[in-house]
C-alpha cells in the first residue's frame, strides 16, 4: 500500500480563512488604497490557497458513428491571459469561491507563497485571487516575486515592508 506525506492540510475543510476574508472584502470597498492593498497582502502570506486543476484533453479519437470521445487526459492548473496578454495563475481563498468559478475543478490546497511561486515557474507575472469574487485580488510585479521568495510584510516605521529573516532556516 502506497501512501501519501501528509500536505499540512488534512483537516482543512475548505472554507475560507476569517481574517482574509476580512482583508479581501476591505480591500474591495476600496483598491485603489495601498493601506488595503498591502492588508490583504499581509493576510494572503499565511493563508492557505486553492489552486484548481481541470481535466485537460490530451487526445480524442472518433468511433465508428463518428462522435468524439476522450482517449487520453491530463490535469493542469490554470492560466488566465489578461487583456494585455500577460498571464496569471488563478487561486482561490476557499471552496466557496473556487465553485463558484468552476464547479468541476479540483482543489490543490498550497500556501500562497508556493502558489505565487508556481504562477512565477509556469512564466506567469500574477497570482489572481478569487477571480469570480466575491472580492478578486492580484499579485503581480516585485509582491509576486517577495511572496515566491518567502519574504514576509513587517511595520518598519514606514508602513508595511517586504524584509526577510536573516536567521537560518527562516522564511
Amino acid at each position: 500500500m502506497r501512501s501519501l506525506p501528509d500536505s499540512g492540510f488534512a483537516a482543512d475543510d475548505g472554507a475560507v480563512d476569517a481574517a482574509l476574508a476580512a482583508a479581501l472584502a476591505a480591500y474591495s470597498t476600496d483598491p485603489s488604497s495601498a493601506d488595503a492593498y498591502r492588508a490583504a497582502l499581509a493576510a494572503l502570506i499565511g493563508a492557505r490557497l486553492l489552486v484548481p486543476v481541470v481535466a485537460v484533453l490530451g487526445e480524442a479519437e472518433q468511433d465508428a458513428h463518428g462522435l468524439t470521445r476522450d482517449k487520453t487526459s491530463d490535469m493542469a492548473t490554470v492560466l488566465m491571459r489578461g487583456r494585455d496578454g500577460r498571464l496569471a495563475l488563478l487561486a482561490f481563498s476557499g471552496t466557496e469561491p473556487l465553485t463558484a468559478w468552476n464547479p468541476t475543478a479540483r482543489p490543490v490546497p498550497v500556501p500562497a507563497g508556493q502558489a505565487a511561486a508556481a504562477a512565477r515557474q509556469d512564466g506567469a507575472e500574477a497570482l489572481v485571487l478569487d477571480v469570480a469574487g466575491p472580492a478578486t485580488f492580484v499579485v503581480e510585479g516585485e509582491d509576486l516575486v517577495a511572496l515566491a521568495d518567502g519574504y514576509r510584510l513587517v511595520d518598519l516605521g514606514e508602513g508595511l515592508q517586504w524584509a526577510r529573516s536573516s536567521a537560518p532556516g527562516a522564511g
